[in-house]
């Protein structure tokens, strides 16, 4: 018998495909309509297992409650009889009238944490009221649902992934650890309340972003490090292949903070360095200060004058702007919707009326601002976001000249603006100012996947080899070795790499799907075939490359069928994925269009249109060269 049914809108299928993925995970038994087969009778199908699950978990939306929702809510009236009743919501909305006696419980903008207290109280819900239980618990993953290009490219926030249950065949030996080389682990929150735990995390990130600019200091950048966040020094030394751990906890009262750090020999266990600060609130950044200067003192690195201005470029010196730029940070770390991003944009623009020059908030409000030029309604709204991300990062640059975050930022919002040769520009002076420290990888991946977009894989490479010596318990590290390998033509070893990814995070879908289309380079079809099963949800990028799977296995009308769906549940978004399924079938005039459509959207999928294989078919058509044109990627 499945477990639970879930009952929601078609429109949105890509808004409850976070939760799929979270029950199955979690080992319970899901079915939704996406498991219809071509042949099924899709009525009688729905029937059957509406009528077969333990539990009916039905989602409000504003489409479900809404005049064209009927099915839903005869699927609800059906669960209400055989009491399998569980309602959720995923927009600010009301049950329909003779559904609001069951309180709602409401996940408007969660996208997939398991560690969500929101998440949480379902699961428990689902054992309290119908006896379901969680039968796998699996690491939840610290930051992030996805790998996705998009995320990437711009870095940062949800785009890192935590490591879930990594192989031992990726850790590395201690004996062989470099001498000057540390992490930095997630310090302990010990106020007492969880709400405080952006603090404890955030003073840690910041340490670590400050470290990586000591010159001569190897630092592990943050995925890994929060990967071994609940391991001894010595394991988690010999997990990253570093001498040093520096690990703490914080203790903060409305008044009092306390910070306790104590740097630990990772080879012998013992302590080199310690000390606890007793300090009003406001003094929380001279305690950072404090802190990144004694652990270089204790690893005899000496730090010259413009050394220690470096380690607060960017950075400010009114606490309670510091503040709120780590409760924005931590609150995209746990939610990458437009909606927390557009809270995170108030919690910085109350930071900025604090410090008008605190250049890291400035640059992480571009960042920000460029994810949500990506889902703009229109053109001209995308156009005005992006212009916006650019001047807010020049800014940014304007103040603190040497920071990478800043010019991260600024080559961003220039690549989604199709802006390539600015964004190469940036890119390589960020390149230069994180020299070889490792620790800031976020500012590292989106480089390498803009290298690939515009043919230059090979660097892209050596990028993208530094990203897996700095986090290598990083499943995006191995998933960007992933893709410019696969840009090189090596696609045996691309798929090697996405397997890595996959051994550390099962759960990504990214990494699986771009393995697939690697095996599909190989003509190991059924192989490709088998991955594209294994993923959880339908998504219109990887279903398109399903599409064309099928279309390789001479499965026409599976092709079709595919494509139709794309159609049917996110054409406005999918031009360019519309494009490669209609190039692959010779279908070059309905290509082209979706591509003009495309061009018109301002598609962020065009920045692939060089290098993407998938487009052969049309690189002799003088369409597609002028559309190529157009974008006026570097020679």
């Amino acid at each position: 018998m499945t477990d639970l049914f879930l009952s929601y809108k078609a429109e949105d299928r890509a808004r409850v495909a976070p939760l799929v993925q979270a029950l199955e995970t979690d080992g319970l038994s899901v079915w939704w309509d996406a498991h219809i087969g071509g042949g099924d009778q899709w009525r009688e199908t729905i029937l059957r297992h509406l009528e077969a699950a333990k539990c009916v978990i039905v989602v409000w939306s504003r489409r479900s409650v809404g005049p064209r929702g009927e099915f839903v809510r005869d699927e609800a009236s059906r669960a209400q009889r055989r009491e399998t009743y569980f309602p959720i919501r995923i927009d600010k909305v009301d049950p329909p009238l003779g559904f609001g006696e069951t309180q709602a419980l409401d996940l408007s903008g969660w996208k997939g944490d398991r560690s969500d207290p929101r998440y949480r109280a379902l699961v428990e819900g689902l054992h309290k009221r119908f006896g379901i239980k969680v039968k796998r618990a699996k690491a939840a993953p610290a930051e992030g649902r996805g790998l996705d290009r998009r995320s990437i490219v711009i870095g940062g926030g949800a785009a890192a992934v935590a490591a879930a249950g990594a192989g031992a065949w990726f850790l590395t030996k201690a004996d062989a650890a470099r001498s000057n080389s540390i992490a930095v682990l997630p310090f302990a929150n010990l106020s007492g309340d969880p709400a405080q735990a952006y603090f404890s995390d955030g003073i840690a990130e910041e340490l670590r972003s400050t470290l990586s600019r000591i010159p001569g200091l190897q630092v592990v950048a943050r995925t890994s490090s929060e990967a071994v966040r609940n391991d001894d020094a010595k394991t988690a030394a010999a997990k990253l292949d570093v001498t040093n751990i520096l690990t703490g906890s914080v203790r903060r009262s409305p008044q009092m903070i306390r910070v306790s750090a104590q740097l630990v020999d990772g080879r012998k266990g013992l302590e080199r360095w310690s000390q606890d600060y007793d300090q009003p609130v406001g003094d929380a950044l001279q305690i950072q200060s404090d802190i990144a200067l004694q652990v270089a003192q204790a690893l005899s690195i000496h730090l010259g004058r413009g050394v220690q201005h470096d380690l607060s470029e960017g950075g400010t010196r009114n606490a309670a702007a510091q503040d709120l730029l780590l409760k924005a940070r931590g609150l995209r770390a746990r939610d990458d919707s437009d909606a927390a991003s557009r809270r995170a944009l108030e919690y910085i623009d109350s930071a900025l009326a604090f410090d008008p020059r605190y250049a890291d908030a400035l640059a992480v409000k571009s960042a920000i601002v460029t994810v949500l030029a990506d889902d703009a309604a229109t053109p001209a709204e995308k156009r005005r976001l992006l212009n916006s991300a650019q001047q807010t990062a020049g800014q940014a640059i304007a103040i603190a000249p040497r920071s990478a975050r800043a010019r991260s930022a600024l080559a961003a919002a220039s690549y989604f603006d199709f802006k390539f040769r600015e964004a190469l520009r940036q890119f390589a002076i960020m390149e230069s100012l994180l020299g070889e420290s490792g620790g800031e990888t976020d500012y590292l991946a989106p480089y390498a996947f803009v290298l690939y977009d515009v043919g230059n894989s090979a660097h892209g490479l050596e990028i993208a080899a530094r990203m897996v010596a700095a986090d290598p318990l990083n499943p995006g590290a191995y998933h960007a070795k992933a893709q410019v390998l696969f840009g090189l033509g090596r696609f045996e070893e691309a798929a090697a790499a996405d397997s890595q990814a996959i051994a550390l995070a099962p759960e990504l879908a990214w990494p699986r799907a771009w393995r697939a289309r690697a095996l599909m380079k190989m003509d190991r079809l059924d192989e490709a075939k088998a991955e594209f099963a294994k993923l959880h949800s339908r998504i219109g990028i990887w279903t398109a490359w399903e599409a064309i799977l099928e279309e390789r296995r001479g499965n026409r009308a599976e092709s079709n069928r595919l494509l139709d769906w794309i159609r049917q549940s996110e054409s406005e978004t999918m031009h360019y994925q519309l494009a490669e399924i209609l190039a692959q079938q010779g279908r070059t005039d309905d290509a082209i269009a979706e591509l003009e459509k495309a061009w018109t959207a301002r598609d962020s999928g065009l920045t692939s249109i060089k290098t993407d294989e998938l487009l052969v078919p049309l690189h002799s058509d003088p369409r597609y060269q002028a559309i190529v044109r157009r974008m006026n990627f570097p020679a």
